[in-house]
C-alpha cells in the first residue's frame, strides 16, 4: 500500500471547509490520522458523531503534536492567538497551511509560529456555501473549484507540491500567485459581491415593516440570491473586511464610482448607454460559465 500523503493531519477550526477537507481524507486518504481542534464542546460533539476526525481536542497545542500537517480553518482574527499557542509544539518538517481568504494577514499572523524546518504554505480553496459548522461539509464542496496557494518566497518546494497534492485530492484545480495579488483579485470576485448582499438585504430589512413583508414574499432571483450570499457567516465576513480593508476600499471606491455613472444615465434617460453596459457584463457571465465556475 502506497505511503499516504499525509500520515497525521491537525485541523484547527472543523467548519465548512474543515469539516469538508476531512471527509475527502476519509474518502481518498483513509490511512491518514485526522485530528480535529475547536473550542467549543457541541462542535467537537458533532464531529465525533459524524466520524470525521479520529480524535478530536480544545487545544491547539495538544492537536498539532506530532502532525505532518497542520489546517487552520478558523476566522482569521484567530490565526495570531493559534500561531503563538502551536509554535512550541509543531514537529520538525510540519506544514503550516490555512484556507483563509486574505493571505497578506494569514501570512503576517501565522509566520510567528514558523521556526526553521516547518514550513507555511498558506492556501485558499475558493469553494464554499452560506452554511457552517461541521455538518455542513461534503466531500464534493471543492469539485472542479480552484485552490489559490501563496507561498511566501523562499518556501521549500516540496512543501508547495505537497499542499498542490492536498487540494488535488480534493479534485481542485491549483494555482500559485503572491499574496498581495491575491487580496486584490479576491476583493473584486468574492469580497465586494459579499459586502453589496449585505448592503442590500440590509437596507431591505430597513424599510417599513408593511413593505418589508411584501420584498420577503415576492422575492424575485435576484434578491433571493442576495439572501443566500449575506447568510453566510457574519464572523468569518467581518474578518475578512477587516483585513483586507485596503484592497476592499480601493475597489469599492471604483464600484462607486460606475454605480454613479449608471445612476447618471437612468436619470438622463440614456437608455443606449444602460444597455451597452449591460452586454457588455453578460460576456463575464458566458465566461464564468465556459470557465466551468457556475
Amino acid at each position: 500500500m502506497a505511503e499516504p500523503l499525509f500520515r497525521r493531519v491537525a485541523l484547527i477550526g472543523i467548519g465548512l471547509i474543515g469539516s469538508s477537507l476531512a471527509r475527502v481524507l476519509r474518502r481518498d486518504s483513509p490511512e491518514t490520522h485526522i485530528v480535529a481542534c475547536a473550542r467549543r464542546a457541541e462542535t467537537l460533539e458533532a464531529v465525533r458523531r459524524l466520524k470525521i476526525a479520529d480524535e478530536t481536542t480544545d487545544d491547539p497545542a495538544a492537536a498539532v503534536a506530532d502532525a505532518d500537517l497542520v489546517v487552520i480553518a478558523t476566522p482569521l482574527s484567530a490565526y495570531a492567538e493559534i500561531a503563538a499557542k502551536i509554535a512550541s509544539a509543531l514537529a520538525d518538517g510540519a506544514i503550516v497551511t490555512d484556507v483563509g481568504s486574505v493571505k497578506e494577514a494569514a501570512i503576517r499572523d501565522l509566520m510567528p509560529a514558523i521556526r526553521d524546518g516547518v514550513h507555511l504554505v498558506p492556501g485558499h480553496p475558493v469553494a464554499g456555501t452560506e452554511h457552517s459548522g461541521p455538518e455542513s461539509g461534503f466531500a464534493e464542496l471543492f469539485d472542479d473549484r480552484w485552490c489559490i496557494l501563496t507561498p511566501p518566497p523562499g518556501t521549500d518546494p516540496s512543501a508547495i507540491a505537497k499542499i498542490t497534492a492536498l487540494w488535488q485530492l480534493a479534485k481542485m484545480k491549483v494555482v500559485t500567485m503572491p499574496a498581495e495579488h491575491h487580496d486584490r483579485v479576491l476583493a473584486v470576485t468574492s469580497h465586494l459581491p459579499h459586502l453589496i448582499a449585505y448592503t442590500i438585504v440590509g437596507t431591505a430589512t430597513a424599510l417599513g415593516d408593511d413593505l418589508r413583508s411584501e420584498v420577503i414574499a415576492y422575492s424575485a432571483g435576484g434578491f433571493r440570491d442576495f439572501t443566500r450570499i449575506a447568510a453566510s457567516d457574519p464572523v468569518m465576513w467581518r474578518d475578512i473586511f477587516m483585513k483586507n480593508r485596503e484592497a476592499v476600499l480601493d475597489v469599492l471606491q471604483r464600484f462607486s464610482e460606475d454605480l454613479t455613472a449608471l445612476q447618471r444615465a437612468i436619470r438622463r434617460g440614456e437608455g443606449e448607454v444602460l444597455e451597452d453596459w449591460f452586454i457588455r457584463t453578460r460576456a463575464i457571465r458566458r465566461s464564468v460559465i465556459e470557465a466551468k465556475q457556475a
